[in-house]
């Protein structure tokens, strides 16, 4: 198993790229019938199983036409803060404009 906090961003897409191929054959699916179920060509299936290439959107269309799109429903989620920092942080990033020019110049 792909320890991803030491793995190059090369290796986390084929990683991510070989367990879509494992769910795809586990359901008995050809890469032209999956490619067909997610709208794109045959070769995006193969590429991202292969080499792990693909586009997000690509990406998403395949993972949804296996039935995964659960699986997405919590990845990159803000996670609950363990400290004062963290939490923090935590609102600053749920900030929904950055600061004016005057603001970060200092002025009034």
């Amino acid at each position: 198993m792909l320890d991803f906090a030491f793995a190059s961003c090369q290796e986390v897409c084929a990683e991510l790229g070989q367990r879509l191929k494992r769910q795809r054959l586990a359901q008995a699916l050809t890469q032209k019938d999956l490619a067909e179920r997610a709208g794109v060509a045959p070769g995006t299936v193969k590429n991202l199983e292969g080499k792990g290439v693909s586009s997000l959107e690509s990406t998403i269309r395949i993972v949804m036409a296996l039935g995964l799109v659960d699986e997405l429903a919590q990845l990159f989620e803000l996670k609950a803060a363990q400290s004062i920092a963290q939490m923090e942080r935590a609102q600053l990033a749920e900030r929904k404009r950055a600061p004016s020019r005057a603001k970060l110049a200092g002025k009034p």
